[in-house]
């Protein structure tokens, strides 16, 4: 068994079967960690769900356009800060139908965080200073706190640890967001648009949002060696 860890897929299908093919992922055997998001942005949705149920050995970890779409799913919940932000997408992936029991039980049992071989895999980010088990939902899907702070101190220290993890994976925030908002500070528009489709690795934090959802690549490692493969640019992908 290899443990792959995925980077967020939001309705991305055509990416998501990419991955997963130039991996050479192991349906039956292959451990994948899935870092959060596969909702929302692209009309793939429904068929993403679907791919990652046919994954003997899938661990989902909870994001904050899974917890909206969860809310519509259950409530009808529809509120314009979701469906401006790709709700509308997922909508349209279901058809107009309701969301069939086998989605909304893979979004609701999903976990909040992963430790895996003092690894640790999170959606948004977490602070360092406090134990995993007292984070609230809210920081655990929303903070970007951690990721600004190891873009400074790698910078300053490379091999700076956040917390006693060896290794962080997180999503949420695309490398794109990371390159675009930081170029100014030492680095040049060629640089920057370099790491706006790669994986960021600061200290101990990996960034693994490549920007499936909006204008990027779907990203795929394999936690141990750090290999990793990538879909194409999805703008120009079919869903």
């Amino acid at each position: 068994m290899k443990t792959f860890a995925i980077g967020d897929i939001h309705g991305a299908h055509k990416a998501l079967e990419q991955c997963l093919e130039r991996s050479g992922f192991d349906y039956a055997r292959d451990r994948l960690i899935v870092l959060g998001d596969i909702c929302d942005g692209y009309s793939g949705v429904k068929q993403c769900i679907d791919e990652l149920l046919k994954i003997k050995h899938c661990d989902f970890i909870i994001g904050n356009h899974d917890l909206w779409t969860l809310d519509w799913a259950k409530r009808g919940d529809m509120p314009e800060i979701w469906t401006s932000q790709g709700g509308n997408q997922t909508i349209v992936s279901y058809g107009g139908d309701p969301m069939p029991q086998s989605h909304i039980d893979f979004l609701k049992n999903a976990h909040l965080w992963i430790e895996f071989d003092n690894k640790l895999f999170v959606h948004g980010g977490i602070d360092p200073n406090k134990k995993i088990e007292k984070h609230s939902l809210e920081y655990l899907t929303w903070d970007r706190s951690l990721v600004e702070s190891a873009w400074k101190k790698a910078h300053q220290n490379p091999k700076y640890k956040f917390s006693t993890y060896d290794e962080i994976f997180v999503g949420h925030t695309t490398t794109q967001w990371m390159a675009r908002n930081k170029k100014t500070e030492g680095l040049g528009p060629s640089e920057a648009a370099e790491l706006g489709t790669k994986p960021l690795f600061l200290c101990n934090v990996i960034m693994l949002d490549t920007g499936a959802g909006w204008f990027g690549k779907l990203t795929i490692m394999d936690v141990n060696s750090h290999e990793y493969w990538q879909s194409d640019l999805t703008p120009q992908q079919q869903f």
